[in-house]
């Protein structure tokens, strides 16, 4: 599946979701079900191709930037919280994405992470992606049991993370993240 062909769909979830599309507070956030809405219309065969780009695209933000961007915005973040991270940030839309992925520190100008640095409710993450993909898959035709086996074929290992890109700093070090990420350590460390 082409990229903007994969976003359009991100897209289209987003605005059937409405005005609640950056809401990731379980349990009504709207937009896990409005994805598995628009997928479900799809082919099983193009829901898996959405499967394997996702991993492609959250793949694409394995950085290191990102994770120290992560680690104070949700006050510290290991492997799977990384990985919900940027399952979210998918689900904030192409923008935003590729914005945070080329610049972390923006991440301070989104709303939800205003309201984290303040305490009150939000969060970015979401616990992943697999869920309403698999979900559309099954209401697709595809086989439930079959998904996973189907997105590993198609992916035919095309996929391989090993650490992530970009220069890692100490995320506990404060005037470290001062200087490399100073919006979000003025929000979440001053």
């Amino acid at each position: 599946m082409d990229i903007d062909t994969w976003w359009g769909i991100v897209g289209r979830a987003r605005e059937a979701a409405g005005d609640r599309a950056d809401d990731r507070d379980p349990p009504d956030d709207p937009l896990p079900g409005a994805l598995t809405d628009v997928l479900a219309a799809l082919e099983p065969a193009e829901i898996v191709d959405f499967a394997v780009t996702a991993y492609e695209v959250t793949a694409s933000a394995y950085r290191w930037p990102l994770w120290n961007a992560a680690y104070l915005i949700e006050g510290g973040c290991g492997d799977d919280g990384f990985m919900d991270f940027r399952d979210g940030l998918v689900l904030l839309g192409r923008e935003v994405f590729t914005r945070a992925v080329a610049a972390p520190d923006s991440l301070a100008g989104l709303p939800v992470v205003v309201r984290m640095s303040r305490g009150e409710s939000g969060w970015i993450g979401y616990e992943s992606l697999d869920g309403p993909v698999k979900a559309a898959y099954a209401r697709a035709g595809g086989a439930a049991d079959g998904f996973h086996a189907a997105v590993e074929a198609a992916d035919r290992g095309r996929l391989r993370t090993g650490e992530p890109g970009g220069e890692n700093a100490d995320a506990e070090d404060a005037d470290a993240m001062r200087r490399r990420l100073p919006r979000l350590a003025a929000l979440f460390l001053d």
